[in-house]
């Protein structure tokens, strides 16, 4: 742990759309408070994972309900690697399939589905004590008593850029994609897409990563948390 990063809890949550750069700024932030990490979109795409294998309809919300209530979901923390596992089986890498990233959306409109991960991601971190937590509704729903709450943006071709050079994907498909996914995840009824009000609002588009960490660890210094 760095000698200038205090000890006790600390609690950052990062919300925005995709491509914003959350991932990996939520990552690096954790190393750089010697704390844990928590990707709750992993979770959802990891339910959604189940539902496909199951072959249940998607629009059937008792069905996916019930799908995500069976399965052993487990999780890591750390941000150098955190390990996502469902009954055992590793989906890390299956997880980020474009089968699971077109169905995710509506898995994650289930309000069933939405309660049962919440209440896993606040025990999460409560017991994490220094975490940093990504997501889309971290700082509205998840945890509204964060210590830093920041919504991460970028242009629509930027955050098309970004996600199509990670899945070697074409780039106006990609961004097609995006918006799709930005629409329905910001207009669900339950808990959906949104910027908590005391949000730091912080675009990337011209931003490199060291540049956004510092950025935080200012505001998080600011606020005599780290």
């Amino acid at each position: 742990m760095e000698e200038n990063v205090r000890a006790g809890r600390c609690v950052v949550a990062v919300d925005g759309p995709s491509g914003s750069g959350k991932s990996t700024v939520s990552r690096r932030l954790a190393t750089s408070l010697g704390g844990r990490y928590l990707d709750t979109g992993a979770m959802y795409r990891a339910i959604t994972w189940a539902v496909l294998r199951s072959g249940v309809d998607l629009t059937d919300a008792q069905a996916v309900a019930k799908v995500a209530g069976e399965v052993d979901l487990r999780i890591g923390t750390d941000p150098a690697g955190y390990g996502v596992t469902v009954d055992g089986v590793n989906v890390e890498t299956d997880i980020r399939g474009p089968e699971v990233t077109a169905a995710v959306s509506a898995v994650a409109a289930v309000p069933a589905v939405r309660a049962l991960l919440v209440a896993r991601q606040r025990d999460m971190i409560n017991k994490a004590g220094r975490i940093v937590v990504e997501g889309r509704d971290i700082g509205s729903v998840v945890t509204p008593d964060a210590d830093l709450k920041v919504y991460l943006t970028a242009s629509a071709a930027a955050r098309a850029a970004r996600r199509s050079a990670e899945n070697a994907s074409d780039v106006t498909a990609t961004a097609a994609d995006l918006a799709r996914r930005d629409q329905l995840d910001s207009t669900r009824k339950a808990d959906p897409l949104a910027q908590a009000p005391d949000a730091v609002v912080l675009d990337t588009t011209e931003l490199g990563i060291d540049e956004v960490v510092a950025r935080l660890r200012a505001l998080l210094a600011e606020r005599s948390v780290a």
